[in-house]
């Protein structure tokens, strides 16, 4: 097994196995080599192409910057908003809009058709049986008839309009909560980019490194190899890139994000559970 020099010699110790696990070894050595240096310089990383979001989220050509910013929007739907003019124009567009006219004009017509079809002959035949067609009664009769059909169709644009006021109300608050859940939507939105931006910029950059330490991976399986007979050992290899647990903190910050968009709190519990779960594999 082992053998010692002299008294005043250095002393040399020398390990030793079984033939037949040492010719085992050997051959084992041998096949590591071989295909080391097949694969050494065959880095499979060397083709990868890096990922790209930008396109994803706004388009060919366009980056980030080619949008208003947070601020800007905000100062256009929120800071900038005169909730006192935006009320008198939703409540005027409502007032006297097209339909609002159109109903008025059909009402018109019907007032119309009913004096003339009805008011106004049943009065000349009235004041034809009284011998009174001729007379000073006759024209102030019909004055009144036009009269009560122009306050007729007054009260019922009146009334057309003052049923619209609730109305008008009712949309210049959707017309404030619309604006500010633009930009609440729009922050998120933001937030969502710059994620997946840290998380792509982040896998491109481990698929770089790992391109370029490639030789060192293999090596370090060869010197595994090399160590096989001081007992098992268990090791993984990986370069670059963030550890298991950065990367299951990272993923469950990502789907909490994501799921929070999509269903409020309980969408961030799931995609926060899902997040968390996928990094581990």
């Amino acid at each position: 097994m082992g053998g010692g020099g002299g008294g005043g010699g250095d002393t040399k110790t020398e390990v030793r196995y079984a033939g037949y696990v040492e010719s085992a070894h050997s051959t084992f050595l041998n096949i590591v080599a071989a295909k080391r240096d097949a694969v050494i310089d065959d880095s499979p990383y060397a083709g990868f192409t890096d990922l790209e979001f930008a396109d994803a989220f706004f388009g060919a050509g366009y980056t980030i910057s080619s949008f208003p910013s947070l601020y800007d929007m905000f100062g256009k739907f929120m800071a900038g908003l005169d909730v006192d003019v935006l009320f008198t124009q939703i409540l005027n567009d409502s007032l006297d809009n097209v339909a609002i006219q159109n109903a008025i004009s059909v009402h018109q017509v019907e007032l119309e058709d009913d004096v003339n079809e009805n008011a106004i002959p049943r009065f000349v035949t009235g004041m034809r049986d009284i011998n009174s067609v001729l007379s000073s009664s006759f024209i102030v009769g019909k004055a009144m008839i036009e009269t009560a059909r122009t306050k007729a169709l007054s009260r019922y644009a009146s009334e057309l309009r003052k049923a619209m006021i609730p109305i008008a109300t009712q949309r210049w608050m959707s017309h404030l909560d619309w604006n500010k859940s633009v930009i609440q939507l729009y922050g998120e939105v933001m937030k969502l980019y710059f994620s997946a931006a840290m998380d792509v910029t982040d896998f491109n950059y481990q698929m770089a490194a790992k391109d370029k330490l490639w030789p060192f991976t293999v090596l370090e399986y060869n010197r595994a190899a090399l160590g096989a007979l001081q007992g098992a050992m268990t090791t993984k290899t990986d370069v670059a890139g963030a550890s298991t647990t950065q990367r299951a903190i990272g993923g469950a910050m990502t789907g909490a994000a994501a799921g929070a968009m999509v269903g409020g709190i309980p969408g961030a519990l799931i995609g926060g559970a899902l997040g968390l779960a996928s990094a581990f594999f």
